[in-house]
């Protein structure tokens, strides 16, 4: 049996990342707590995740250091401790200490020394080291034994991820740190080299520092960028690069006083925590120690007991009297919170195993219905809770809030009651959504689930479900779990969900535009959704498998033209394979290269090839596109057709992308291509049933007239608003010909630069899309400027905006974050701007395709007609309707859908219709 690891804890590295990224907390009298209590969060979640490990968590020491003495500069560029975090720096540890943790401050070292030192003494010893930090320093001890962990982010590194990550080995990360340098420590490094540059010339020379300083003959040689010029810098700087090495190490000989044996964890010393959390205010946890106490048979008391939120009252109901209570709760309630919980995480395929309620923060309920492990208690009777339920849940007038409520409206509206596939519960009255109030909030933050937020607004690591049913293989579903354990894990998921909503609502409403967003068109947007999904797409099997066998075919006949080209067989899935034919074999030109040093052979780099008439990279362009093809729709999308209704269900995502754009998945039908022959002949196989058709209905030119709308230009208005093919009339404008003169050439470089333009394109790839010459190019987009001095204020007016405010909104509102619009890096701050400008026409376009899906959803449910949207794919609706109904349905759809929004022009809808997709579309 393999032991647990070590987990070492970069507590420094963790106090400054909880206080800069944390919202800042403060007690009554104006005690900043923040990062206290994110760094004990984490610390209480890696004490879940390792329970059996020895630990020790380690901070700097006081005073200055051996590098200190090497280097007088060194931290010099570093700000000093800001006094809110110095003052918490005493309770952290008191408290650290108080939960049992070993905590190690080792004067005239750092932490990473002290780390470094007892991470490789117990690798030596052949016990695996999980090291918790967020310091990129500590990729130099990764090794077979030791992995680093940032528990903030979820992340993982082992060896390869390091190379991955930094494009070298473990062992090179101190002779990258010695060239690049690293300045928030002020390590110099050598002036001008970068990452790219570092790694590449370690990988060049396949060594250390001393390695490269010996081979400089070579660096000329080596594919970087500015090689020629790199020995004569290297050698002025030889000094400061080997200096910098000796201050990027890592000590791993510190002499302490303690050892391996030594760190393992004590009990929680309760009177002090009661002490501590009482001064800290963490009113929640001082209920928490109490309840550990108890089950513990200690008896503490504290000086001023908490009442409000003195304790979490979780209660798993398993009599009808309980349940009585609970259900007079919840009809008594203005707001109550609610959750399923299932066998997975497929909606249209996963069972109900119970449900969760919060009245109020602290107070709240699991009802198990069919938990089936061995020795389960007797449970409620499934139908005769979900039946007493069904009135309340139904009830539009009960306000409820959810986390990612679509999903739990799914699960029961499919749980048939009594076995009536019919008869489930269409939950209305869901007023919010903390995932969606989140994503409304801030787009642009990577992670909207409960977990995370949780950690994020109230400072609270939850019970994940990692932590109750195991992982990989062996992981249980949740009936499998015990209700000792299922039972507080799914009322944490309710009541956290209602003290979410809390912090999240005083955002939004504080916020009046972002908070329109959310009851305007995201809340609305959810059961109609819900419904889409459900409702599914009819796809004929049988098609797409005769596609497949024919995409087979075509593969085959590919790899052999590929074989006769390279003069060999290989491998067409191997990159390195691959690589030795074009690069070695062939003798084709290195585009590029990986992280690791080797010739790229990357989609991006063989489309360049393809455009230089090079004949294997397009053979391979066109087998990969037709393989993925092949793998992820032909022969993918039977597999995925759900048994019970016979129909694809797609999810849709309204909290992923930072536009608000929908994405979906499982099956993805965003990216179905519709340029090739194979793509439509996918879109063939989504079919309409017997006596029905497809109804496509989609935007036309929806972006640019965004644009005309924004930057108020008279030429756009004046092409849309009298039905002129805008791209001809951009034709007409930029090449100076009359508007029936434009020719074929012509409109298409006008429609290269009407949506180059929106997308940021430079005239560098502008002149390669339509190919003319760089100058020639640049000549095209002043003209067009030019001709339309409204869109060029619209852009400098938009970049001038984001760089003072930090961000742009749609028209209705949404607001994009941009962090990167002031960067000093030019080419993050290009990357903004373009963002910038193009993210207010992507995001009202998004809004309003939303608006028109409730629009017609509102229309299609009042109007009791035989049709259905069964898909939404970027500006279109796909929708099922009874034969005799298109005429009437068309018409509604179109109006509907240009009604919903009010623009400087119209919004034209162009309706197509078919027995399938493509036909349709």
């Amino acid at each position: 049996m393999s032991q647990a690891p070590l987990v070492l804890v970069d507590g420094s590295s963790y106090l400054y990342r909880a206080f800069h990224a944390l919202p800042p907390l403060t007690t009554s009298k104006g005690l900043p707590t923040g990062a206290v209590k994110g760094v004990l969060n984490m610390l209480k979640s890696l004490r879940k995740q390792y329970p059996d490990s020895p630990f020790a968590v380690v901070f700097d020491a006081k005073g200055g250091t051996f590098r200190d003495d090497m280097y007088a500069e060194y931290k010099a560029n570093r700000p000093s401790m800001p006094d809110d975090m110095r003052v918490q720096i005493e309770p952290l540890h008191a408290s650290v200490i108080a939960l049992g943790f070993p905590l190690l401050c080792v004067e005239g070292v750092e932490a990473d020394d002290v780390i470094g030192t007892l991470a490789r003494s117990s690798a030596a010893a052949d016990r695996p080291v999980v090291i918790s930090t967020g310091d990129k320093d500590m990729a130099q001890l990764v090794d077979g034994h030791i992995t680093l962990v940032n528990t903030m982010t979820g992340s993982v590194m082992d060896i390869e991820g390091v190379k991955e990550k930094f494009g070298v080995a473990p062992e090179q990360i101190i002779d990258y740190l010695a060239l690049m340098g690293d300045s928030s420590d002020n390590i110099p490094g050598v002036p001008g080299i970068g990452p790219k540059t570092a790694s590449g010339l370690l990988m060049g020379v396949g060594g250390g520092l001393v390695d490269l300083y010996e081979k400089l003959d070579v660096v000329p040689t080596l594919p970087i960028r500015g090689a020629k010029n790199l020995p004569a810098k290297l050698e002025e700087h030889r000094e400061m690069a080997f200096l910098s090495y000796q201050l990027a190490t890592i000590k791993i000989d510190v002499p302490l006083d303690i050892g391996l044996e030594d760190l393992h964890l004590k009990a929680p010393d309760c009177e002090k925590l009661i002490e501590l959390y009482t001064v800290l205010e963490f009113k929640s946890w001082i209920a928490e120690v109490e309840r550990e106490a108890k089950r513990a048979g200690q008896v503490v008391v504290h000086e001023e007991p908490v009442a409000e939120e003195a304790e979490s009252q979780y209660e798993t109901i398993l009599d009808q009297a309980r349940f009585d209570v609970w259900l007079k709760k919840l009809n008594d309630a203005k707001l109550f919170a609610f959750d399923t919980e299932t066998t997975g995480i497929d909606a249209q395929q996963a069972q109900l195993v119970g449900l969760s309620f919060a009245v109020k923060p602290g107070e709240a309920a699991y009802i198990p219905l069919t938990h089936s492990y061995m020795g389960v208690p007797e449970q409620l009777d499934r139908d005769t809770v979900l039946r007493a339920l069904k009135p309340l849940l139904e009830d539009p007038g009960k306000a409820k809030v959810g986390q990612h409520a679509k999903f739990d409206m799914n699960i029961l509206a499919n749980c048939a009651i009594g076995g009536d596939q019919a008869c489930g519960i269409t939950v209305q009255g869901i007023a919010y959504d903390t995932m969606l109030e989140s994503y409304v909030l801030d787009s642009t933050a990577t992670r909207h689930d409960m977990d995370s937020l949780a950690l994020k607004y109230l400072g609270h690591a939850t019970t994940s479900f990692q932590d109750i049913a195991g992982k990989g293989v062996k992981q249980l579903t949740f009936d499998q779990i015990s209700l000792e354990q299922a039972g507080p894990y799914a009322a944490e998921d309710a009541d956290v969900t209602l003290r979410l909503h809390q912090v999240l609502h005083e955002k939004l409403t504080a916020i009046p535009s972002l908070n329109a967003v959310l009851t305007d068109i995201e809340m609305p947007l959810v059961p109609v959704l819900a419904r889409i999904e459900r409702q599914g797409a009819l796809v004929d099997a049988n098609l797409l498998g005769i596609q497949s066998v024919e995409l087979g075919d075509k593969l085959v006949a590919l790899e052999r033209e590929a074989f006769a080209i390279a003069g060999e067989e290989f491998n067409l899935g191997s990159p390195k394979q691959l690589g030795v034919i074009l690069y070695e074999k062939l003798g084709l030109p290195i585009i590029s290269k990986t992280a690791k040093g080797q010739p790229s052979t990357a989609e991006a780099v063989l489309a360049e090839l393809a455009e230089q008439d090079f004949p294997l990279p397009k053979v391979l362009m066109q087998y990969r596109s037709l393989s993925k093809l092949k793998s992820t729709y032909t022969d993918r999308l039977p597999e995925q057709i759900n048994p019970r209704t016979g129909r694809i269900h797609t999810s849709y995502h309204q909290a992923v992308t930072a536009t608000g754009r929908l994405s979906s998945s499982d099956p993805n039908l965003q990216n179905i291509p519709i340029r090739t022959a194979e793509g439509r002949r996918i879109r063939q196989a989504f079919v309409a049933p017997q006596g029905y058709k497809l109804l496509a209905a989609d935007y036309s030119q929806i972006e640019l007239r965004i644009m005309a709308h924004l930057a108020k230009d008279e030429g756009l208005l004046h092409a849309f608003r009298n039905n002129l093919d805008v791209h001809s009339a951009t034709a007409a404008e930029v090449f100076g010909v009359e508007l029936g003169e434009v020719t074929t050439d012509q409109r298409r470089s006008a429609k290269a630069i009407n949506f180059g333009l929106i997308y940021g394109m430079s005239a560098f790839g502008l002149a390669k899309q339509i190919g003319v010459d760089r100058k020639q190019s640049q000549a095209y987009i002043d003209r067009y400027f030019a001709r339309y001095p409204g869109v060029l204020d619209y852009m400098e007016r938009t970049r001038a905006q984001a760089s003072e405010q930090g961000y742009v909104e749609t028209i209705f509102g949404r607001r994009l974050y941009l962090p990167d619009i002031n960067a000093k890096n030019p080419a993050l701050r290009k990357g903004a701007e373009r963002t910038a400008i193009n993210a207010p026409m992507q995001g009202t376009a998004a809004d309003i395709i939303k608006k028109a899906m409730v629009a017609v959803d509102n229309w299609l449910s009042a109007s009791g007609l035989d049709a259905r949207v069964i898909l939404q794919v970027h500006d279109e609706l796909v929708l099922e309707v009874r034969e005799d109904l298109v005429e009437q349905v068309r018409d509604e759809v179109r109006s509907h859908m240009s009604d919903a929004a009010k623009l400087d022009v119209p919004l034209v809808v162009e309706v197509g219709v078919g027995n399938n997709w493509d036909e349709a579309h």
